[in-house]
């Protein structure tokens, strides 16, 4: 190719041949096509950059097309197309440069035309090709395995190759930048040239680094002599450095002569040999037409020579023969000696790779049994774990069945304690018919007696009255006898009268012995009554003891359980933490092998995005505030293990997942926050880890603190922020529309809000009573507070954001000023954003709570919320703004207007919550000892049993995050990694 670019004087047969060779399509043929199109540039004809220049752009689709593939040859085709279009470019500006680099000093100095201002220039595009012929010879590197003899295979010196045509460049490039910067020097200050030193320094580093590297390499050592650069950089502020200069040279050593060539030597040899060997058996068969001798005409005039004639002239022909004898063994001899001089350099060689293979055979083998050792170490901890994985499992399942156990006892418990209750009732019931019977016994007997004493009295009177009866009978009788005298005349009407009276008195005394009788009877019913009574109290009192025994019973068999629950607790705390810290051991590890991937050459090849990374980062920050809430509910209560062990294990994914994604960010950002982002990441990891070691030390725990890893992400999450690409959703010419629109719109969501707020006020004024109309009065009056002094605020941030609109963009239009300061207006839009979207989300809420359908803290959280988005409207409307002006003041006045509101509904809701969790509150003086008891052991199982719920799921869950790691290590480690043929 190259001679053909010299015969045609150009390029255009190579470029027809090339534009049919599909070069998008195989990576190794374009990798072969970059090597022969910068060989054909260096020693090509001078024509063949004017033939190139045109296909510049295809080359650069080409680059950009095969930069997308980052495995294989992919990432090399890419950058060394780039550096062939940078070489195009420099040699177009430069058109003194021959294309292999060769030039004097002189010619040097005629390139920059003795200019300060070209040299200047001159030297910074020797930087940027300087930067492009490195950044391929480190990209061979990486993508090489140098634990390996890659230089002996086919496919290491398939991508070697084309290094010793950057190794010419550099060493021309390095030699040029030296004397051009001591020439800068000589005319400019020192400051002035800080940044093209600190450029060069870089370079000088990398370029030496990679001189020696490739030295070491047995591909290179027969093809090139590589220099070495000297052990300390030029000084370029000493003038006189410059004669301490010494210029890298590369020595292409001579080919040897080829083994092909030596069969025609020896064939040309052995003719000659046979020729002399023919003519001198044709002198002594035929005789030899001329004599040696040119002075001696004897023979040729006809003379007969003599034998001492003859003699001299065999012996002339034996000393030309013995010196053609001498002369091949000469030139034998010599070629001998070549030959083993060539065999003996091919042995050394032999000899050298051979000692260079002993020697990586030596470190491999050492390299493979550190890593067996390592592979003992993790084996034997995987036996640990696994064994103590399994005594975990033989735990829980005896856990499970003495569970089941005091299931079945408590269930047994449970029943004969339905069974007492119910013989309690029972006996409750008979006591209590006893107690009414007694009360009816001793009503009758109450009624008895009074009947017994009226019946007494009635007697007593009676018997009074026929005392009475008799005395008057007596007296009527003594009347009578001294009147019978008297009244003879009436004897017989007298003894009708006493036969009357008579029987009125035995009727009377029948009648007094019926009661009597009735007396003794009733009598008789009161001592049976009375022994019934008895009985019936000495029953009650036996089924009271009793009733006492199986009380005690009972307590004593529940002091049993409350003992076998305070082990089973105790247990359970144990085994949770356990479990704590073996996912806290888990997650450590997934966070110890991310770190592990920052440092991994492999990992080089990887690229992300900054809104990749902001994503990641957010969500992590997310769950570290979430891990600081379940670890500080854990401290407060050991039981809410449930809510920590899920936060842990996310937690390590998401730390893990913003580690590797903030290095492959690195890998495409600049160089100073990339190293800034990689310093993050790896700090935010070690303070990952010092956390996640803290959590497995009991002693440590409460003092462990996931701020530290939360200030890490803020940083990365700062750093990706200032990679990410600004503003470029939105047109700047749309800019200023925008913004209006969105204030527009922030205002009518907020009066939206307060028209549906008073809405809600009239719909509980006309449908709620009591405590819940005083609470949903004094909620809703605070939020329409709110959002009166948001009015308020927009309405001043208005007046602020035209203020400064109209003092800041000078003769151009709001359109212009609003795209000039794009970053500032789309603050604003966001804030305005979040405004509008806080008002809805505050009268959301506060609908489900006047409803009963949603709680008193999704209030105060979207109350603190909006005034968070009112602080963030306040600050990016007066970022701008004149510290004196007017609009400014009324502006804040209107944000502490807001907070105080803020306040307000935040106070309003507590006092409301406070309210109803007091009329809601549970009543407990209507139930017995039992009942309470019966209902802090319903709780207390119920608990239990929710626990055991929550740790079954936390370990099918841990189970799967296990699998997914073991599945995501064992990709990130190329287990199941195709080998390069």
């Amino acid at each position: 190719c190259i001679l053909g670019t010299h015969h045609e004087k150009g390029a255009q047969t190579f470029w027809s041949v090339v534009n049919r060779l599909p070069l998008s399509g195989n990576a190794v043929l374009c990798w072969k096509f970059c090597h022969v199109f910068h060989k054909l540039l260096r020693d090509g004809h001078t024509n063949v950059l004017k033939d190139s220049v045109r296909y510049k752009n295809e080359l650069s689709d080409m680059s950009r097309m095969w930069g997308h593939l980052s495995e294989g040859y992919g990432q090399l085709c890419s950058i060394y197309l780039k550096l062939l279009r940078t070489k195009m470019e420099f040699h177009t500006k430069n058109p003194r440069f021959p294309g292999n680099l060769q030039m004097s000093d002189r010619q040097l100095d005629e390139a920059g035309e003795n200019d300060v201002n070209n040299f200047f220039q001159l030297t910074v595009e020797m930087f940027d090709y300087l930067e492009c012929e490195l950044n391929l010879f480190q990209t061979v590197f990486s993508s090489l395995d140098m634990s390996r003899s890659v230089s002996v295979t086919a496919a290491g010196q398939c991508r070697l190759a084309p290094l010793i045509q950057v190794i010419l460049d550099c060493s021309h490039l390095y030699d040029y930048t030296v004397k051009l910067l001591f020439k800068l020097h000589s005319c400019l200050p020192a400051d002035t040239l800080q940044g093209h030193r600190d450029r060069f320094l870089e370079q000088f580093r990398k370029l030496k680094d990679l001189f020696y590297r490739s030295s070491n390499l047995q591909y290179f050592k027969r093809l090139i002599q590589i220099p070495q650069l000297p052990e300390n950089p030029p000084n370029f502020l000493r003038a006189s450095a410059l004669s301490e200069h010494i210029s890298p040279v590369v020595v292409i050593p001579a080919e040897a002569s080829s083994p092909d060539n030596e069969p025609i030597t020896d064939l040309v040899e052995m003719d000659t040999a046979a020729q002399s060997l023919f003519d001198n058996k044709f002198d002594d068969i035929f005789g030899s037409s001329f004599s040696s001798d040119p002075f001696n005409f004897s023979s040729q005039n006809g003379m007969k020579k003599d034998d001492k004639d003859r003699l001299i002239e065999q012996l002339y022909g034996e000393i030309a023969t013995l010196k053609e004898e001498l002369e091949n063994f000469k030139a034998e001899s010599a070629r001998g000696a070549v030959q083993l001089r060539g065999r003996a350099s091919e042995l050394e060689a032999e000899l050298a790779e051979q000692r260079h293979l002993k020697q990586q055979a030596q470190d491999e083998s050492e390299f493979l049994r550190t890593e067996l050792e390592e592979l003992k170490k993790q084996r034997e901890d995987t036996e640990k774990a696994q064994r103590s994985l399994t005594e975990i499992e033989r735990r829980a399942q005896a856990n499970e069945q003495r569970y089941s156990k005091l299931k079945e006892k408590y269930s047994e418990l449970v029943q004969n304690h339905a069974d007492l209750l119910r013989k309690n009732a029972e006996v409750t019931k008979q006591v209590t018919v006893a107690r009414q019977a007694q009360g009816d016994v001793e009503r009758e007997k109450k009624e008895l007696e009074d009947s017994f004493q009226r019946v007494s009295e009635q007697a007593q009177r009676k018997s009074q009255e026929q005392a009475e009866v008799l005395d008057t009978l007596k007296r009527e009788l003594a009347a009578s006898r001294q009147e019978l005298q008297v009244l003879q005349g009436t004897l017989e009407s007298s003894t009708q009268v006493g036969a009357e009276q008579s029987t009125r008195i035995a009727g009377l005394e029948q009648e007094r012995d019926s009661l009597s009788r009735a007396a003794v009877r009733h009598g008789e019913e009161m001592a049976a009554l009375r022994a019934e009574l008895q009985q019936l109290r000495d029953t009650l009192s036996h089924e009271r003891e009793s009733s006492k025994v199986e009380l005690e019973t009972l307590q004593t068999q529940l002091r049993d359980k409350e003992s076998e629950e305070r082990v089973l607790r105790q247990r359970l705390a144990e085994e949770q933490l356990a479990l704590l810290q073996s996912t806290a051991r888990e997650a450590e590890r997934m966070v110890q092998d991310a770190l592990s991937r920052l440092e991994d050459p492999a990992h080089i090849g990887c690229t992300g995005s900054a809104d990749c990374l902001l994503s990641r980062t957010l969500a992590a920050s997310e769950c570290v505030e979430r891990l600081r809430d379940a670890h500080s509910k854990y401290l407060s209560n050991s039981s809410a293990v449930g809510s920590l062990l899920p936060c842990l294990a996310l937690f390590a994914h998401l730390v893990s997942d913003t580690l590797v994604q903030g290095s492959a960010t690195s890998h495409v950002a600049p160089m100073e926050p990339a190293d800034r982002l990689l310093e993050m990441c790896r700090q935010c990891g070690s303070e990952a880890v010092s956390y996640l070691s803290a959590l497995q030390d009991p002693g440590k725990m409460e003092g462990a603190d996931c701020s530290p890893v939360m200030t890490c992400l803020g940083r990365i999450s700062a750093i990706g922020e200032e990679l990410q690409p600004r503003g470029l959703d939105v047109k700047q010419e749309e800019l200023g529309d925008l913004v209006d629109k969105e204030m527009a719109a922030t205002a009518a969501a907020i009066e939206t809000a307060a028209a549906r707020i008073e809405e809600m006020l009239s719909k509980a004024r006309a449908g709620d009573t009591g405590v819940k109309l005083e609470v949903n009065e004094r909620i809703l009056g605070s939020c329409t507070g709110l959002m009166q002094a948001i009015r308020v605020l927009v309405l001043a941030s208005k007046d602020l954001q035209r203020e400064i609109v109209e003092s800041g963009r000078g003769a151009a239009s709001p359109k212009e000023f609003y795209a000039k300061n794009s970053r500032w207006t789309e603050g604003l839009i966001s804030a305005s954003k979040a405004v509008g979207w806080g008002a809805t989300v505050l009268v959301d809420a506060a609908d489900l709570v006047v409803q009963g359908k949603g709680t008193f803290e999704e209030l105060m959280v979207c109350s603190r919320e909006i005034a968070a988005s009112t602080a963030q409207l306040v600050a990016a409307s007066k970022v701008k703004a004149d510290k004196d002006s007017a609009n400014l003041c009324k502006l804040q006045q209107a944000s502490r207007g807001v907070n105080q509101a803020t306040a307000s509904v935040v106070a309003s809701t507590k006092a409301g919550k406070s309210q109803v969790e007091e009329k809601d509150s549970m009543d407990f003086s209507s139930m017995t000892l039992t009942q309470i008891k019966r209902q802090e052991m319903d709780s207390q199982v119920v608990r239990v049993l929710e626990l055991e719920n929550q740790l079954q799921k936390e370990r099918q869950k841990l189970g799967e995050l296990r699998k997914k790691h073991y599945e995501l290590a064992g990709v990130a480690e190329g287990w199941e990694e195709d080998g390069e043929w």
